[in-house]
């Protein structure tokens, strides 16, 4: 029983390390070549691995991309927004997670670029699994805004609704990128004006 077991741990082992060995091929051909489609047989030459190997593990090319997807944010630290939630203060909740956001885009901007670039280009390989990030971070700001109206927090006049539609566009990797790319702003700088931008425009104190 023991020797059984200790085969399955080495097996799960050895599938885990090939899935993250071709994740690392979609890294490299994304950075490598950031306007090209993903071809799997590329990614399974990279990675070493059959080209039944990948369609094994991740099931489809859309399933590897989505799965690459989840797997861009997570190393970006996105469970770094999920933690926010506990935050007790609504200001602090928002101004905080501003800030992360920013962090998380800037982490691997390169490759986030590539994917929402890609979401529009490849929407069948890439557009569901962007679309299930961008779905869970308009739910969380909706939660803010929610969070700031019952708090009293937001200027007289501004809703909700309004409040998370404008929270929506200040987190969005265009905004980021403007600033941090077009403007050359560094990671703070960038998270400082989209701050600022926020602060000014929601809240009715913004000091």
């Amino acid at each position: 029983m023991a020797t059984r077991k200790y085969e399955q741990r080495l097996r799960a082992a050895g599938a885990e390390e090939t899935r993250q060995r071709i994740l690392a091929a979609v890294d490299e051909r994304l950075r490598a070549a950031p306007s090209e489609p993903v071809s799997v047989d590329r990614v399974a030459k990279q990675a070493g691995v059959a080209r039944s190997t990948v369609y094994l593990v991740f099931g489809s090319r859309s399933g590897l991309l989505g799965a690459y997807t989840d797997h861009v944010f997570e190393r970006a630290g996105f469970e770094r927004l999920v933690e926010n939630v506990a935050l007790p203060d609504s200001r602090e909740r928002m101004v905080d997670g501003l800030r992360i956001g920013t962090e998380i885009f800037a982490a691997d901007r390169d490759v986030f670029r590539a994917l929402y670039s890609m979401s529009s280009l490849d929407p069948d390989a890439v557009g569901g699994a962007i679309e299930g990030w961008e779905e869970r971070r308009t739910a969380g700001l909706a939660a803010i805004a929610a969070r700031l109206d019952k708090a009293g927090l937001l200027r007289p006049g501004v809703t909700a609704k309004q409040a998370a539609d404008q929270l929506w566009i200040y987190t969005s990797f265009d905004v980021f990128d403007l600033l941090f790319t077009g403007r050359g702003m560094s990671v703070e700088e960038t998270s400082g004006a989209i701050i600022d931008m926020a602060v000014r425009s929601l809240l009715a104190d913004p000091s």
